[in-house]
């Protein structure tokens, strides 16, 4: 567990009068305190900004909070472009990342002056009859295949993926957009999904700076900045350790003077584009225990379901679970906490120790605050939940309402079934 809760019991009891449960609860002071840490251990390079990852939280709240911290945004749809927007993220503080996209999206991109980071060679041509141009500033998503080793199962072998270029797209590329007249490049890559070995970033940074003074060399491009994506991890199991930002960005710097600044790139802007390293520990998903089962196991059903937070059920993936008011109880019991949905992969917790849990506990998931809400689905007719922020005073603000049943039927012509 990478934070603990921010409220006591009382709090908690207090604040669910207001907000009944399922919701989802933000800490805006752990926020920005992580994402000051954050810049500041990669401070050590001549230009350093992250683009946060929209698609972890899509909330324009969250992303006002990460604005006011010199965060730009990471993103990879047009609803994504357009919230960036609505908060004040503008130009070049937008990177556009996506794959298959449709000529509407870059249209968008370009006219908001996003920097667009193309996903494939034949999509130069694509982008230029779009726009009927191409844009002063193009950046490509590197693909290494096998020369990038040691990825996790998230997001899988790099030869297995649908992004990105070969390295050598990677060179035509570039020659083949100078020749086109375009002004500035960058090079960006994503190799990794929650990542916990300080190491894995070091070697990735190597292999783009390397790659980039192979482009100069060949092309004469020289490229001006560098994406290194994101994938930083953090600690969902109490046993694992968080990723020392320092130690990756000294570990970073070190290849840099090695390779980057003898190949006279030298001041090469490093940019990251990471999401559930910064909101992902200061979320949690707050439901409330309603019924108990005893077949085989032992069962605790709560007032949520994977629709509101599918990471365990999709991925098998590990949240620590606490229960209000029972932090420092024995852990004497062995439970599957679960929701209402009709998969029976719908479990939060596997045959995991807790306290005693009576009906109407508080129980609390933690590290969700990243890669959470923002996966939610209306399957089975699920409503999804809504979101609080704690503000820095202790307040609390609604940041999105709960759906509702008339949001689910929005899209449907319930006049019209009748003629149907």
């Amino acid at each position: 567990m990478s934070s603990n809760f921010p409220l006591t019991h009382a709090q908690l009891s207090n604040l669910i009068k207001d907000f009944p449960t399922p919701f989802y609860l933000y800490d805006e002071k752990a926020i920005r305190e992580n994402m000051r840490k954050f810049t500041k251990a990669f401070s050590i390079f001549p230009v350093f900004r992250e683009h946060f990852a929209v698609k972890a939280c899509p909330n324009p709240y969250i992303l006002k909070v990460l604005k006011e911290e010199g965060c730009g945004a990471d993103c990879s749809s047009l609803p994504e472009l357009m919230l960036s927007d609505l908060v004040g993220i503008e130009g070049k503080h937008i990177i556009f990342t996506s794959n298959e996209t449709p000529a509407s999206e870059y249209r968008y991109a370009y006219e908001h002056g996003a920097i667009i980071n193309l996903d494939d060679i034949t999509h130069i041509e694509f982008l230029k009859k779009t726009l009927g141009t191409l844009p002063e500033t193009i950046c490509f998503r590197y693909n290494p295949g096998t020369e990038k080793q040691g990825c996790n199962g998230i997001i899988g072998k790099p030869e297995e993926a649908k992004y990105g270029l070969t390295r050598e797209q990677m060179i035509e590329a570039y020659a083949i957009c100078k020749k086109e007249g375009v002004k500035h490049f960058g090079l960006h890559t994503m190799v990794a999904s929650n990542e916990l070995n300080p190491n894995f970033f070091v070697d990735t940074a190597k292999l783009v700076f390397e790659l980039a003074a192979e482009v100069k060399e060949k092309t004469g491009v020289r490229i001006e900045f560098v994406d290194l994506g994101g994938g930083l991890g953090i600690p969902y199991k109490p046993e694992q350790k968080a990723v020392d930002y320092d130690e990756v960005a000294k570990g970073i710097r070190g290849e840099y003077d090695r390779v980057v600044v003898p190949a006279g790139l030298d001041p090469l802007e490093i940019y990251w584009e990471c999401g559930r390293p910064i909101t992902g520990p200061y979320g949690w998903l707050v439901t409330t225990a309603i019924h108990q089962k005893h077949i085989y196991r032992e069962y605790i059903a709560v007032d949520s379901c994977m629709a509101d937070l599918m990471r365990p059920g999709m991925y098998g993936s590990y949240h620590e679970v606490t229960v209000s008011g029972k932090e420092n109880a024995p852990k004497t019991e062995i439970y599957d906490v679960v929701g209402s949905l009709c998969e029976n992969c719908d479990k939060f917790a596997v045959q995991r120790p807790l306290p005693k849990i009576d009906m109407g506990d508080y129980v609390i998931i933690h590290d969700a605050g990243a890669h959470g809400r923002a996966m939610g689905f209306n399957y089975n007719g699920k409503l999804r939940c809504g979101e609080i922020m704690m503000r820095e005073d202790g307040s609390f603000k609604e940041i999105r309402r709960r759906e509702t049943i008339d949001d689910l039927f929005a899209t449907l012509d319930l006049d019209g079934v009748e003629k149907f």
